[in-house]
């Protein structure tokens, strides 16, 4: 499903706020906004903000660059899953936690998200990811050619993973507070 609809009442994310049992986890691409929308939408709900990669980089003491570039891809992503799977099974049932881009791909991580959480796919045009990941250098897959190419490339790989998330929210230009709009109500109609 996705949602395009006016904001809800802070009553009525009260009432949504009571109604989710389970941690809400956002996927979708570098740069679409899921840790800053993570944030917000974890503080309407009354809940704990969890950033995997941050929790990635905690457990293995390390950055995310300096994991790709040590141990490459595969390593990383074999630890990514095993840090998504600490999260939704360690926390509970009421968290937001925001995923690296790449992490809905791994089938056994999709699984886990789809069957244990809420998932909801953050989607945006490559410009507006182009302009969003331009304003760090910290994306190891990014240093390999041309952003523009390799975000293209990744998104038209990665929809058919993220599509099975069953919310889907794009994510445009501007304020995300927008977005988290979207998110909540798109989390109403599912619940």
């Amino acid at each position: 499903m996705e949602l395009d609809s006016p904001t809800l009442t802070s009553t009525e994310i009260e009432a949504l706020a009571a109604r989710i049992d389970r941690p809400v986890v956002l996927v979708g691409m570098m740069g679409v906004g899921k840790s800053s929308v993570g944030r917000k939408l974890a503080n309407l709900l009354h809940m704990p903000f969890i950033d995997a990669d941050e929790e990635i980089e905690r457990a293995a003491q390390m950055s995310i660059p300096e994991i790709f570039e040590q141990y490459g891809e595969d390593y990383f992503r074999s630890g990514e899953r095993r840090v998504i799977t600490r999260l939704i099974d360690g926390e509970g049932n009421r968290c937001v936690i925001a995923t690296g881009g790449g992490a809905f791909i791994n089938a056994e991580t999709r699984a886990l998200i789809c069957d244990r959480a809420i998932a909801v796919w953050l989607d945006s045009e490559v410009e507006t990811l182009l302009e969003r990941v331009g304003r760090k250098d910290n994306r190891p897959l990014l240093r390999q050619g041309d952003p523009r190419e390799i975000l293209t490339r990744l998104k038209a790989e990665r929809e058919q993973f993220y599509s099975e998330a069953p919310i889907h929210v794009q994510s445009t230009p501007g304020p995300h507070a927008r977005t988290v709009s979207k998110v909540l109500k798109g989390i109403a109609a599912w619940l």
